[in-house]
């Protein structure tokens, strides 16, 4: 007969729980949702914002491109926190070229972010082109009218492309009269993305970069921005060709 002495005391004695193997857990740091390249990330509307020229630089390294960010606008709820989150990352920004530059207002800001799409008409260039962000109010949207329509009549640099971030107060929580940013894109014939919640900021942030290359405007909504959720980095940092013009049904 077998000696099981030996095979019985692996064993916990009767009525105790077996010991629980331990839990691997990952690495994290609070600068994950600025750096991470794969898998998923928590992070607000206002700091997904700043993620995207970060990711957009990658995209653009990916194709052999040298590319430089540009980033300004005036604050405003719902975008109250975005030039203070964007001076938290500076060194972020830093490393992948961005420079941020906040506008003493609104359509000085985007004065400046058209011009950032005519670098190569004053001599040589040490980048292929800058992409560029400019953000504001709703208001500030509308004082910008005269800019828009020019900057958009002008067009923008082939690798570089303008994001028009509008923080609407559709119910006038923190504004005098509710509005919405529609109306005046329509007008300055600038399409509109409207993002309906933090990971359309990446997908649909990167994909208006794109389209301004080839032919924007996006919306934000306070439920948007003032909301942290997880989002995947996966389906957007992977693809990182850049969107060829006949997707958008032209060429040139």
């Amino acid at each position: 007969m077998p000696d099981t002495s030996a095979m019985g005391s692996a064993l916990p004695p009767a009525g105790q729980p077996e010991p629980s193997q331990p839990v691997h857990l990952n690495d994290v740091s609070l600068d994950d949702k600025y750096t991470a390249t794969s898998g998923k990330i928590f992070l607000s509307g206002i700091q997904a914002l700043v993620r995207l020229p970060l990711m957009q630089k990658k995209r653009d390294e990916a194709a052999g491109l040298n590319t430089a960010g540009f980033i300004s606008g005036y604050r405003g709820s719902p975008l109250g926190g975005l030039d203070e989150t964007l001076w938290k990352t500076q060194k972020h920004l830093e490393a992948h070229s961005v420079q941020f530059v906040p506008g003493v207002n609104e359509d000085l800001a985007a004065t400046a972010v058209w011009g950032s799409q005519q670098v190569d008409l004053i001599g040589p260039s040490k980048y292929d082109g800058v992409f560029a962000m400019w953000y504001g109010k709703g208001p500030g949207v509308d004082r910008c009218g005269d800019v828009f329509k020019h900057m958009n009549h002008a067009g923008t640099a082939r690798h570089g492309g303008v994001l028009l971030v509008a923080g609407d107060d559709h119910g006038a929580y923190s504004s005098t009269l509710p509005h919405q940013s529609d109306h005046i894109f329509s007008a300055c014939m600038i399409p509109v993305l409207y993002p309906c919640n933090v990971q359309e900021y990446l997908d649909l942030g990167v994909h208006g970069w794109a389209m301004s290359r080839f032919s924007g405007g996006v919306r934000t909504r306070p439920q948007n921005t003032g909301r942290s959720t997880g989002c995947k980095v996966d389906s957007v940092q992977s693809s990182q060709r850049s969107t060829p013009a006949r997707a958008f049904g032209c060429e040139g």
